[in-house]
């Protein structure tokens, strides 16, 4: 196994790691979200973490890491009796972004338990992580599901397998930790309120410190062992710390007041149940007990919340994450004063000395210059300024050249657009698709691992076999090649590439912010069903590729936000250069199906017969299958039916704006279907 990068040797910062060992403190806290660029040391945090944790004790060849001293009496390896056990470090099980369910909750052997009647389990990675850590980079790439059994995993602090009415349970009590690249796509926000304490990170603009962070790393990879020593020091410090801190950790009093601070940030910030609070109360007595304190202050509670609430606060996936500090010391104020009666309380700024500890095994560890900016950082984004911030209310000027972008209308629930037809692709909320969970439509041979058993395919398989195989008593004789898989019809997520009109013709104000309300409705109602979403504009001579297709929905919406308009209208240009992203995407993801929304009022200009151009563009995705729609924008009493032509042209359907609202129109769906199925 290679040599760890130090913990004490990460430059700077001070969040992830704090996030890091207050979770190392107090598991119960619930886990760390680290989101930030890549390149930002998040995964050499996490892994060099383990090296810091306490050696566990387990009962030597227990599968499931029992504790000697208090065996888990329902262990499929157990019973155990209590003794001495054997002592190791603490594991870190990483998560593969791929992983199947049942490589992260185990598996059960079907065909012994069909025909032996025992429960042969072999375990999975939550069985592994128990007593250590659970890293998952990329969790915002994992299926739903997955995430939903981790999370519930770490919430109940036990794993349980279901097949066919067979189950095994085993304690699975780990410390969470997720990274993730937001512009990679988010994570929903009921996910997001599960992880206990989030952190954003981002690399140092400080020339110093980024320059110490390179001598640091090339010192490491010309030689790990002998830079890996050169800490150790640091690292001994820190890892008595941590150990200091759990054994003072159940000694810390969390006061009246101090819980009446808790209560009244959590209220006045307006999250949502009451998760927060409690682990606001745990972040801060783990903060208490870093520091050396036997009790909370109100400092301790200002930065358990400025770790805990950020998160909590999206609404939607437009939002970003941030805490108004101003606002925050108010209340903390307030409520300290409230709950004082005018007696001295601690300052919610903190006395000196009497705020956060050192984040790090000493001073050398800090990492250099630069370091003090401590959570204050992290709340600027998105916090005091917001899309189109800044931009002039007077009406576009007339005529073809470019004009600034205007903000988009109040966006709305939408029709439910979808692909026809079955498909096989990703999990997700939109359109029909075999998958791995739904509801149950028939059986099959499987391919590979079985994973969802259909019993009685199974048992009507192997049961003309009996005889054969000399069946003397009353259990089933079952092989291999009996065992059926289940097919399940669930939805899956699909590929929705908008094509949008920025011409002329469009940017009169209050049309292009109509336009733009209707696109922000249709990624919010992607983001929701879990799509891919690419978006492609046109306007002057050509077409552009403003976002490839990612799953990163609030990326689309602030690059739709900063739109500007103007110019003649390449229609054709447009659908062609649509053509040209989904025949890559095809090649790189053949399973996931696309759907092209095409918002437009049908005009097309520039260039011998442009309107003519453009309907052969719209037939060439015709001959293709691609499901289609074109958002009508056109306006007036006097409409010229070029967006419904080149609907038709496409094999798709129209609709207008109006009709796109999920209030209006109960037939839409059903047209998009019966064009799919004519096309």
């Amino acid at each position: 196994m290679s040599t760890p990068y130090p913990f004490t040797a990460i430059v700077g910062q001070d969040d992830l790691r704090l996030g890091l060992l207050l979770n190392a403190v107090s598991p119960a806290v619930g886990g760390v979200l680290v989101r930030g660029e890549k390149g930002t040391a998040k995964s050499t945090a996490v892994r060099a973490l383990a090296a810091l944790m306490p050696e566990v004790s387990v009962v030597f060849g227990c599968r499931f890491s029992c504790d000697p001293a208090a065996p888990d009496p329902a262990c499929p390896d157990g019973p155990h009796e209590a003794g001495t056990g054997v002592s190791r470090a603490a594991r870190t099980v990483e998560l593969p972004v791929g992983a199947s369910e049942d490589r992260l909750v185990g598996a059960l052997d079907i065909e012994r338990a069909l025909s032996e009647g025992v429960k042969a389990f072999e375990p999975g990675l939550l069985a592994d992580a128990h007593r250590g850590i659970l890293y998952v980079d990329e969790v915002n790439l994992l299926h739903d599901h997955l995430v939903d059994l981790l999370l519930d995993a770490a919430a109940m602090g036990a794993s349980y397998v279901e097949r066919e009415g067979v189950s095994v349970r085993h304690a699975a009590r780990f410390l969470l930790v997720g990274t993730m690249n937001p512009e990679e796509g988010e994570l929903r926000p009921q996910l997001l309120d599960r992880f206990g304490l989030t952190v954003e990170v981002a690399a140092s603009r400080d020339t110093d410190q980024r320059v110490e962070v390179v001598r640091r790393r090339l010192a490491y990879d010309d030689d790990p062992d002998g830079f890996a020593a050169r800490w150790a020091q640091e690292e001994g410090a820190l890892r008595a710390r941590i150990a200091a801190a759990r054994v003072l950790l159940p000694e810390v009093v969390l006061g009246d007041g101090v819980l009446r601070q808790i209560a009244a940030t959590c209220a006045a910030f307006e999250v949502d149940g009451m998760r927060a609070d409690i682990v606001m109360a745990r972040t801060a007595t783990a903060l208490a007990a870093w520091a050396g304190r036997v009790e909370v202050t109100a400092e301790d509670v200002r930065q358990a919340a400025l770790l805990a609430l950020p998160h909590r606060r999206r609404r939607n996936p437009f939002d970003a994450p941030g805490l108004d500090e101003d606002k925050l010391d108010d209340t903390l104020r307030e409520a300290a004063d409230d709950a004082a009666g005018g007696e001295d309380d601690p300052d919610p700024d903190g006395p000196g000395g009497g705020g956060l500890p050192p984040q790090g095994g000493g001073p050398d560890a800090e990492g250099g210059p630069g370091t003090e900016g401590g959570p204050g950082t992290e709340s600027g984004p998105g916090e005091e300024s917001g899309p189109g911030t800044g931009r002039p209310d007077a009406p576009a000027p007339p005529g073809g050249g470019e004009q600034q972008p205007v903000r988009a209308s109040e966006p709305f629930r939408t029709k439910m657009l979808s692909v026809p037809g079955l498909g096989e692709g990703a999990a997700g909320r939109r359109s029909r698709a075999r998958t791995e969970h739904g509801r149950t439509t028939g059986a099959r041979r499987p391919q590979g691992a079985l994973t969802k058993l259909h019993l009685a395919a199974t048992v009507q398989a192997a049961a003309p076999h009996q005889r054969a195989r000399g069946r003397s008593g009353r259990g089933l004789v079952v092989r291999r090649d009996d065992l059926r898989q289940a097919t399940r019809e669930g939805r899956e997520g699909n590929l929705v590439l908008f094509v949008v009109d920025a011409s002329g013709s469009m940017a009169a104000r209050q049309r292009m912010s109509a336009v733009k309300g209707a696109v922000m409705s249709l990624l919010l109602d992607a983001y929701q069903r879990r799509d891919k979403v690419g978006l492609v504009t046109f306007r002057g001579k050509d077409a552009e590729v403003v976002l490839p297709p990612t799953s990163s929905v609030d990326a689309a919406a602030a690059r739709l936000e900063s739109l500007p308009t103007g110019g003649r209208t390449p229609l054709a240009a447009g659908l062609l250069r649509a053509h040209d992203v989904l025949r890559v995407e095809r090649m790189r993801d053949p399973s996931r199906r696309p759907l092209l929304v095409v918002v437009t009022d049908g005009r097309a200009t520039g260039g011998p017969d442009p309107v003519a151009l453009a309907a052969r563009a719209g037939r060439l995705h015709a001959a293709e299958g691609t499901a289609s729609v074109v958002v009508d924008c056109e306006s007036g009493f006097v409409r010229l039916g070029l967006a419904a032509q080149l609907a038709r042209d496409l094999g798709g359907s129209a609709v207008t704006l109006d009709e796109l609202r999920a209030d209006s129109i109960a037939g839409l769906v059903k047209d998009v279907q019966a064009a799919g199925r004519a096309a």
